[in-house]
């Protein structure tokens, strides 16, 4: 399964596949996480709520595709936290990724539950400003992608519709 980080969807909405110009990317969100192959945590959700625009309209009507973070995936927080801590960010990078993103319970959900995160961040690993998704699935064993490899690897098709004449 996919486990989708915020800013592909903050993406999308604001650029390839905003809502007016491509909803198909939408509706395949909804068949992706019907058949079980696409879902996120509700930390995002919260994240996306906080923009009060119509992405937080969509994921306040699409609560199902934000999971809790459960039991497994606090199992991990410990091992996270080690290496976060082990490495040599800042001070501020650390009590964001530990404490005020969603990224580190993401890094978590996928560890418990085998999934793929999917996001735009790029894997940097000299950084000390800011732990990285990429950075941290690659310490954790997790796989990541970005949006389209997802596309691609499930065949999503986003077909063209033709505007109704006027």
């Amino acid at each position: 399964m996919y486990l989708v980080d915020s800013n592909v969807l903050i993406e999308a909405k604001n650029r390839y596949y905003a809502f007016d110009i491509a909803p198909g990317f939408w509706a395949w969100l909804d068949y992706a996480h019907t058949n079980g192959i696409a879902c996120s945590v509700e930390p995002v959700r919260d994240e996306l709520l906080e923009g009060g625009d119509e992405l937080a309209t969509w994921a306040r009507n699409h609560p199902d595709f934000f999971r809790p973070v459960d039991t497994a995936a606090t199992s991990h927080f410990g091992p996270l936290t080690a290496w976060a801590q082990s490495r040599h960010y800042t001070a501020a990078a650390l009590t964001e990724f530990l404490t005020n993103t969603a990224d580190f319970f993401l890094v978590a959900y996928a560890i418990a539950h085998s999934h793929t995160l999917v996001t735009h961040e790029q894997p940097r690993p000299e950084a000390r400003k800011r732990v990285l998704i990429p950075d941290a699935c690659q310490a954790m064993g997790v796989t990541y992608v970005n949006t389209f490899m997802m596309l691609r690897s499930t065949k999503a098709r986003l077909d063209f519709q033709f505007p109704a004449a006027a």
